[in-house]
C-alpha cells in the first residue's frame, strides 16, 4: 500500500487530500535518526520547516518518490541529494504571499500609530492620547528592497494607500517596474531618501547584515524599517544601537538571525520605537491551509503518476538524463552567475546561444539553469529550476534562444549567454573539455580560457605595457593572492579583457583603487 509520512503540523485539509490515495502516518517532532530508520517504508514525505531532511535520511529511503515542503523555503531539505536519488522535491512558493505582504503592511501601520504600546498603556488604565501622536502613510515615500511576489504585493497595497513607492531589485526591468507602479532606485539612495523601508530579500552571503550601522546612519532620523523576510539581513546589534540613539524613527521586525529570539538579544533591551513579532509572516489560517492543500495535491498527483506544479529540482527529467546533463547544467548555471555580476544593472533581455554538441541536448533545462544562475545572487535559495522562468518573466526579462549547428571551435560545442540591459551588452561563453572540466572561453567576445574558480576578477583595460604589473602589485599590497591569469585581446594595443583567479574576495576599497589605475576602464569581482 502507498504510504505518506507527515512529520510537522499540517492543516487537516492537506491530510484529507492525501488520505484519498494513501495511508497517512503522522509522526510530529520525530528525530532525524528515527526518521532515517523508518523512511524506507514510505513513498512520500510531507514537512514544514521543523524537519531536517538530510542526505542520510534521503539515502536511507528505498521507495521515496517525493518530498513536499508546505511553504516556500527548502533550506531544510538536501535538494542535491534528493535529485541524485531521483526524489522530487516540491514546495508552495505562492501560498503565503498575501499573508506575508499583509503582515508587512500591518507592521507599518502599527509602528506609525504606536498601536502595541498604546494598547498596553490603555489596559493599564492610562489615557495618553498626546503621548502617542503618530504618522500617516499617505504621501510618504516607501522603499521596497526586493520586488518578488511579496514585495510586489506590498508595493500594490502601498500605492492604494497613497504612498510614493520606490523599489530596488537588480533584476527588475524598467518596463516591469512601470507595470507595478514602482519607481526604480539605487539601493543607497533608497535607504537615504525613504520614510519607510521594507525588506523582501532572501538571506544569502550577499544580503547577510546588509543593513548595518553605515546604512542605518544614512537613513532619515524619522525613517522606519520593516523586516518580515528573513532574519540575518539586518545587523541586530547595530539596529538596537540605532534605535536607542534615535538614529532612525523606528523598526518592526518579524524575523531574526536566531529563532526563537534568544534572551540576550540586544533587541530585547530597546525600550522605544520597536515592534517584535515571533515570525508571524505566514501565520494565517488561510496561508497554512493554502500551502497544505497545494503541496498535498502535488504529492497526490505524483503518487498517481501525474506531474508536479512546483518541483524545486528539475522537473520532467529522469535521473539518467540528469546525470548525463550534469556538466552542461553546471556550465549554464555558472555562466549565468558570471554574467549577472558583469552586467551590474537591470537586464531586459538574455540571449542563450547553443553551438555544436549543445544543440543535441534538450535546450529548456539549459535555459532554466542559465536563468537560475542569473538570478541566484539576488534571490538566493528562493530561485530554483522550476521558478527560474517565472521569476525572470515577472522581472520583465525576455529570453531568446538560438542554435548554431556549424562546426564549433571546441569539439564539445559551447553555450553563450548575452545580456542586454541598463549597462549595455555583455556576453560570456563556456564549453566542456574532454575531462569534464568547465571552461570559460570568451568574455564580451574576447577569447580567454579560464577554469571557473570561487573568486575571480574581470577587468577591461587598454593593452599597454605595465598594466598587468601594476594590478599585480596592487593586489599584493592587499595580500590578495593570484592563482591564475588570462588575458584576451582582439588586436595589439587595443582593448583587452583580463581574468584573474584569486584566493580571496576583493575588498571594496581595493576595488576602488583598481578602477583608478590608468588604463583600466572597468573591474568586476565575481564570486561563484
Amino acid at each position: 500500500m502507498t504510504k505518506v509520512l507527515i512529520t510537522d503540523p499540517i492543516d487537516q485539509k492537506g491530510i484529507d487530500i492525501l488520505s484519498q490515495v494513501a495511508q497517512v502516518d503522522q509522526r510530529i517532532g520525530i528525530s532525524n535518526s528515527e526518521l532515517a530508520s523508518i523512511i524506507n517504508e514510505y513513498d512520500a514525505l510531507m514537512i514544514r520547516s521543523g524537519t531536517q531532511v538530510t542526505e542520510a535520511v534521503i539515502n536511507s529511503s528505498k521507495k521515496l518518490r517525493i518530498i513536499g515542503r508546505a511553504g516556500v523555503g527548502v533550506d531544510n531539505v538536501d535538494v542535491k541529494a534528493a535529485t541524485q536519488k531521483g526524489v522530487l522535491v516540491v514546495n508552495s512558493p505562492g501560498g503565503n504571499t498575501i499573508a506575508a505582504a499583509e503582515h508587512t503592511i500591518a507592521m507599518m501601520l502599527a509602528l506609525s500609530r504606536h498601536i502595541p504600546i498604546a494598547n498596553s498603556s490603555t489596559f493599564l488604565g492610562k489615557w495618553e492620547r498626546k503621548k502617542f501622536v503618530g504618522n500617516e502613510l499617505f504621501k510618504k515615500k516607501l522603499g521596497v528592497v526586493g520586488l518578488g511576489k511579496i514585495g510586489t504585493h506590498v508595493a500594490k497595497v502601498a500605492n492604494a494607500l497613497g504612498m510614493d513607492v520606490y523599489g530596488y531589485d537588480p533584476f527588475v526591468s524598467t518596463e516591469r517596474a512601470q507595470q507595478i507602479q514602482v519607481k526604480l532606485s539605487e539601493l543607497d539612495l533608497l535607504f537615504q531618501e525613504s520614510d519607510y523601508v521594507t525588506l523582501h530579500l532572501p538571506r544569502t552571503s550577499e544580503t547577510e547584515n546588509l543593513v548595518d550601522m553605515k546604512v542605518l546612519k544614512s537613513m532619515k532620523k524619522s525613517a522606519k524599517l520593516i523586516n518580515c523576510a528573513r532574519g540575518g539581513i539586518i545587523d541586530e546589534e547595530a539596529l538596537a544601537e540605532a534605535l536607542n540613539k534615535s538614529l532612525i524613527g523606528g523598526a518592526a521586525i518579524d524575523v531574526f538571525s536566531e529563532e526563537p529570539l534568544c534572551s540576550n538579544s540586544p533587541l530585547l533591551k530597546v525600550d522605544k520605537n520597536l515592534i517584535l513579532t515571533p515570525h508571524l509572516g505566514a501565520s494565517t489560517r488561510e496561508a497554512q491551509e493554502n500551502v497544505a492543500v497545494d503541496v498535498a495535491e502535488q504529492i497526490r498527483d505524483v503518487l498517481l503518476g501525474l506531474s508536479a506544479r512546483t518541483a524545486v529540482n528539475i522537473p520532467g527529467l529522469n535521473p539518467d538524463i540528469m546525470d548525463s546533463l550534469k556538466p552542461h547544467l553546471q556550465l549554464a548555471e555558472t555562466t549565468g552567475l558570471i554574467i549577472s555580476q558583469l552586467s551590474g544593472g537591470q537586464i531586459q533581455k538574455l540571449e542563450v546561444k547553443l553551438q555544436g554538441e549543445f544543440v543535441q541536448h534538450p535546450s529548456q533545462p539549459l535555459i532554466i539553469a542559465s536563468l537560475k544562475g542569473l538570478l541566484s545572487k539576488a534571490l538566493g535559495d528562493r530561485i530554483n529550476y522550476v521558478n527560474a522562468s517565472l521569476e525572470a518573466d515577472s522581472r520583465g526579462i525576455l529570453v531568446v534562444e538560438s542554435k548554431d549547428e556549424a562546426r564549433p571551435e571546441f569539439a564539445s560545442g559551447s553555450l553563450q549567454l548575452t545580456s542586454y540591459g541598463d549597462n549595455g551588452e555583455h556576453s560570456v561563453a563556456g564549453s566542456i573539455f574532454a575531462d569534464g572540466e568547465l571552461r570559460i572561453i570568451s568574455i564580451d567576445q574576447y577569447p580567454v580560457n579560464v577554469s571557473p574558480s570561487r573568486y575571480m576578477l574581470v577587468t577591461r583595460h587598454r593593452d599597454m605595457p605595465g598594466i598587468i604589473g601594476k594590478l599585480g602589485s596592487l593586489l599584493g599590497s592587499y595580500n590578495v593572492n593570484i592563482a591564475s591569469m588570462q588575458v584576451g585581446r582582439k588586436i595589439v594595443r587595443g582593448e583587452a579583457v583580463m581574468v584573474l583567479s584569486i584566493d580571496d574576495p576583493i575588498p571594496n576599497d581595493l576595488l576602488e583603487s583598481i578602477i583608478e589605475v590608468e588604463g583600466i576602464t572597468s573591474a568586476n569581482p565575481v564570486t561563484l
